[in-house]
């Protein structure tokens, strides 16, 4: 299952300074001399999301090559699992598994991904920040089983919990101090014993509705990590795996199994985390990357089931030492068998689904996609689809709430519209949170308070087309303690409807609940009044699609540097 001309990274960790932790070290030819070490293969994989069925666009490709689905990650997985010289696989993932999933599974309660994983062999997986979508009690639900509380159990057969073990090591029940599900679990292969820990960021709560967070608060991930491989060693374990969502990305040219200039919080993460850690399997960026940090293997098999990552460990019988850790990102290609289980779970749940999927809600003249422009260097300006979402939103809200603007978190638009024909599934999957649209006043000042608060939070909220405003390259961001601080954006350039905004004047402005609630760090929006909830964020989508059609990708005009607005 290799790939040719990639690389396997390999980290030796016996040079690790684990005896000053009390544990004995093995170098490998200490190892050589007494008996053989145990082989031990991880399969990994992060940031599924629901996609049983192959991506379309380039979500679904990687590395050159059409990748994903869960037809053919299954059969990848059986093969790695058979190609293992050692036999001692072990198959783990590192978060959001599910959550902003395509419809076939969100429209169950991503209870098709949680079989399907299940049945592909999967061991232990961490949760991540979409394992929170519903909030904690529907989490437990999706690890215990049991039918949803409202829908039921909507394809007419018992839910019966997830085959594979939750860890949930830094989300605690507020209330109690107690981890929300088990931190750890440890298994044995041989007679050695290897600790999986599993965690999702610190900063879930902001990236996460305040209702699926309610009661819940979460910890720092390095500190996380060393106060439980601190107790996996007084147990005796002294191979310890971290599943972490949280990650990085590498600099530009890296390949799928590079570590080319990594930047982000895995490498201060692992920078932090004990010597006794070997391993990090990491997710959240949805990059692809293998890499040793800190004497650390640490590795991201990118997301949607393109990758799976193939970790060999050797293990010192005799101390349970990790002696070498190596890895592999294999892409999951489309030139091998489906396998039939599968392919029948995701015929079932397609027949349930019915015709819903396939109604025609619109069409487009052109593919009108997520990406972003250029600005100040970065790509996070404005999006085609983010404006037209923008644009959807205020057109549900502008006769019904008196809304003159909308904003659009770039993280709620998850998919491209390709061109012709849009369906209710297409639409579902750019648009699959349900929030609410909320309604609220903000006065001018408050406005730029936002505006300002993009580059603090390095996010460039989606305007309408009612909505323009020039931002200063050379402008100084504001201090995060200070979000309404900073000149970024020139004042006096805000204008709504062709009417320059007066920062004592009040608006009325739509976002969604989530944005609503302070996430993604728009913590100035909490501060609006009169709110009012609307409907569903799809729906709004939706209805604007059908009505407008045929849609075509809007001019990024809306945001202007003060170079162009010269």
């Amino acid at each position: 299952m290799s790939i040719p001309g990639m690389r396997r990274a390999a980290v030796g960790l016996t040079a690790l300074a684990v005896a000053a932790f009390g544990a004995v070290t093995s170098t490998p030819d200490q190892a050589e001399a007494g008996p053989k070490p145990v082989d031990v293969t991880l399969l990994a994989l992060n940031d599924f999301h629901g996609n049983l069925e192959p991506p379309s666009g380039s979500s679904g490709t990687i590395a050159g090559q059409s990748a994903g689905g869960v037809e053919y990650l299954a059969t990848h997985l059986a093969e790695l699992r058979r190609a293992a010289t050692n036999k001692n696989t072990i198959t783990v993932a590192a978060g959001d598994l599910i959550g902003a999933s395509p419809l076939l599974s969100a429209a169950f309660h991503d209870e098709p991904t949680i079989e399907a994983l299940s049945m592909a062999g999967l061991d232990y997986a961490s949760v991540g920040n979409h394992e929170f979508d519903e909030g904690a009690n529907e989490l437990l639900r999706i690890q215990n089983g049991g039918c949803h509380p409202v829908d039921g159990c909507a394809d007419g057969t018992p839910y019966e919990g997830a085959g594979f073990q939750y860890l949930s090591a830094n989300a605690f029940r507020t209330a109690t101090g107690q981890p929300l599900l088990a931190p750890y679990a440890i298994h044995e292969v041989q007679g050695v014993r290897i600790g999986f820990i599993g965690m999702t960021l610190e900063g879930t709560p902001q990236i996460v509705s305040q209702e699926g967070v309610a009661g819940l608060s979460f910890a720092d991930e390095a500190e996380t990590a060393n106060r439980y491989a601190r107790e996996l060693r007084r147990q005796g374990v002294q191979s310890i795996v971290v599943l972490l969502h949280e990650g990085g990305t590498q600099a530009a040219g890296g390949g799928i199994n590079d570590c080319v200039g990594m930047t982000g919080p895995i490498v201060d993460i692992a920078n932090r985390m004990d010597p006794s850690i070997d391993v990090v399997v990491s997710g959240h960026t949805h990059q692809a990357y293998n890499c040793e940090i800190n004497g650390k293997l640490v590795t991201s098999a990118s997301s949607f089931g393109r990758l799976v990552t193939d970790i060999d460990l050797k293990i010192d019988r005799r101390s349970g030492d990790v002696l070498s850790a190596s890895a592999e990102n294999v892409v999951v290609t489309r030139d091998v068998a489906k396998d039939p289980a599968q392919t029948a779970l995701i015929d079932r749940y397609t027949t349930v689904l019915g015709p819903v999927a396939d109604r025609q809600v619109g069409e487009t003249t052109e593919a009108i996609t997520r990406s972003q422009e250029t600005l100040f260097g970065t790509t996070m300006g404005e999006s085609p689809l983010g404006n037209v979402i923008a644009d959807a939103q205020l057109a549900a809200t502008d006769d019904e709430q008196n809304a003159v603007a909308a904003f659009m978190n770039p993280g709620g638009v998850r998919a491209d519209l390709d061109a012709g024909p849009v369906t209710y599934e297409e639409a579902f999957t750019v648009q699959p949170f349900a929030n609410n649209l909320v309604t609220l006043d903000l006065t001018g000042a408050q406005l730029y308070c936002v505006l300002e608060q993009q580059f603090v939070v390095n996010r460039i909220l989606y305007p309408s087309s009612t909505v323009r405003y020039v931002v200063d390259p050379n402008g100084a961001t504001a201090p995060a303690a200070d979000p309404c601080g900073g000149t970024r954006v020139v004042r006096g350039s805000l204008a709504i409807g062709g009417t320059t905004v007066d920062p004592a004047a009040t608006y009325r402005v739509t976002v969604n609940n989530f944005l609503a609630g302070g996430g993604d760090g728009f913590s100035t929006l909490t501060a609006g009044t009169n709110l009012v909830t609307g409907q569903i964020d799809l729906d709004a989508f939706v209805a604007y699609l059908t009505a407008e059609s045929p849609v075509s990708a809007p001019a990024l005009d809306r945001i202007r540097t003060t170079a162009e607005s010269a």
